[in-house]
């Protein structure tokens, strides 16, 4: 196995068992991290992202499968099942990454995934029928954002 596919693996068996400093020292100081909920990230909030995701989710289960990997890039498919706080609804997310690595550890990553799909599951059917409508995902970014930098004032991040 290529070492940038056992980074992938150990990052998503952290992922796993809800450690969320490994995730987080398996980033390159430099990482920059980019979704459809949080939009694109740098450095310390993409790590304290996965940090306040581990801490407030509920029920969650990871599953990860394809990993690949060469010296420049990699990437991974996951899916991740667990209850929308604000709602309760249950999350089936299924995702594609790609990464980038830098020193051995990840340089970029880039998730994606289908934010009309995860709003109808997150949101029923106001999520379902409006999804598609560049204003509420925005509205979901900017609260994701919002929420990463109180949790990071409150952790002292």
């Amino acid at each position: 196995m290529h070492p940038n596919e056992e980074l992938i693996q150990k990052f998503y068996t952290a992922f796993q068992n809800k450690d969320g400093q490994t995730m987080v020292s398996l980033y390159h100081p430099e990482v920059e991290f980019h979704d459809p909920a949080f939009g694109h990230l740098k450095g310390k909030e993409a790590g304290a992202m996965w940090l306040m995701l581990l801490e407030r989710s509920q029920n969650l289960t990871i599953r990860f499968s394809n990993i690949k990997a060469d010296d420049t890039k990699g990437s991974a498919n996951w899916e991740a099942d667990y209850n929308f706080s604000k709602t309760g609804r249950t999350i089936h997310n299924r995702i594609n990454a790609n990464f980038t690595f830098k020193d051995g550890k990840i340089l970029t990553h880039k998730d994606h995934f289908s934010m009309w799909k995860w709003l109808g599951m997150a949101m029923g059917p106001v999520g379902y029928f409006l999804g598609w409508w560049p204003a509420l995902g925005n509205k979901v970014r900017k609260e994701a954002v919002t929420g990463l930098q109180l949790y990071m004032k409150r952790k002292r991040m």
